[in-house]
């Protein structure tokens, strides 16, 4: 189930990752930083590759925006798309620029002749184009056909766009239709799957904040994705961007559909906890963020050595704590004893003795 539509999506290439078709699951992020502003930028690119990113988006609201593209180009090594709204100009100049991707909605690009100027630039390059649809945004029309705004509407919307390009003689498209609304968003998605096979693009828009965020992210995007659908994949939070890339890669590792790296498993805190096991879980899992390695790794950070050892057993590796020490483990043996403050020192020891870091 877990590849029943994305396996026979169509192959699209950005800027030499390859999503759609059975491909990798592509994790996608966007900058919050002021794209004119080149270095702070590519700084940030920088720190969401080290992250995981695949794919970066920027938006381009203004001319100097659209030429500092060709700057940020040089200095990072992901494929880079350009969000455009309201002006086709600043598209074309995207792509001059050396956009990998462009994201635009043809409702709000100005007219035929200017979408049209826009897929011309485009197919010039043959970069793709990402038709993207959100429930905040929904035509008026449309929302009057259908009383509302519905999931049927944000199909109708998208597919209705995706054949204004196919007329202009282009299909390097991928679709994104998006709404806050969880429940919504998984019924689009569930009726667009069966109407095309252009690759999506999939995210719960405007889900707020790290909590609420990653929550509404994990129940929309972890049902999308299992059920086969789904071929990049953006968690929207209101927080650092990074966060996000974090999110995205634990949701792919909890279904399955993204393999290598570690994960933390800790244990609720109860009476018997002697250390700070909210402290060191968190400790432990901001050290290991960002690790990638050619194996499935599993940390258990557990609180007392009552049941300790025993619920590690199943992890790679893992501690236990005591009163004011902890024990280091390994595949459910203990292998020794080591004072509170020296735990997260001993534990990354012993994690670089036994795996091959790549990051």
């Amino acid at each position: 189930m877990l590849h029943l539509y994305r396996d026979n999506t169509k192959v699209i290439n950005i800027g030499g990752v390859n999503i759609g078709g059975g491909n990798p699951i592509a994790i996608q992020s966007m900058t919050n930083t002021k794209t004119e502003n080149a270095s702070a930028t590519i700084n940030q690119i920088l720190e969401l590759e080290n992250a995981g990113c695949d794919i970066i988006r920027c938006a381009v609201p203004s001319m100097e925006a659209a030429q500092a593209l060709q700057e940020i180009k040089k200095s990072i090594h992901i494929p880079l798309v350009a969000d455009i709204h309201f002006d086709y100009r600043l598209a074309i100049a995207a792509i001059e620029n050396g956009a990998d991707k462009i994201r635009i909605n043809p409702g709000n690009i100005g007219g035929q002749d200017k979408v049209k100027a826009v897929v011309t630039a485009a197919k010039e390059k043959n970069i793709p184009i990402r038709i993207g649809v959100n429930s905040g945004s929904l035509e008026k029309e449309i929302i009057a056909e259908y009383g509302k705004v519905t999931a049927e509407g944000l199909v109708k919307s998208a597919l209705l766009k995706v054949k204004m390009i196919e007329d202009l003689g282009y299909d390097n498209l991928v679709i994104s239709i998006k709404s806050s609304d969880v429940l919504m968003c998984i019924k689009a998605h569930e009726i667009i799957v069966k109407e095309t096979k252009y690759p999506l693009h999939v995210g719960i828009t405007e889900s707020g904040t790290i909590l609420s965020g990653n929550i509404k992210s994990a129940v929309g995007l972890g049902n999308i994705l299992y059920q086969g659908i789904g071929d990049t994949i953006r968690v929207s939070l209101t927080g650092n961007p990074v966060e996000e890339v974090y999110s995205a890669k634990l949701i792919l590792k909890t279904l399955g559909l993204r393999k290598g790296g570690i994960t933390v498993v800790s244990c609720p805190t109860c009476g018997r906890t002697q250390i700070d096991l909210i402290g060191l879980a968190g400790k432990v899992e901001e050290m290991v963020n960002g690790i990638e390695t050619d194996r499935d790794i599993k940390i258990a950070v557990m609180g007392c050595v009552v049941n300790g050892p025993g619920e590690a057993r199943e992890a790679d590796l893992g501690i236990a704590g005591g009163n004011g020490e902890g024990l280091l483990i390994k595949k459910g043996e203990i292998i020794r004893k080591v004072p509170e403050s020296g735990l997260l020192d001993a534990l990354m020891e012993e994690l670089k003795k036994n795996i091959s870091i790549k990051r």
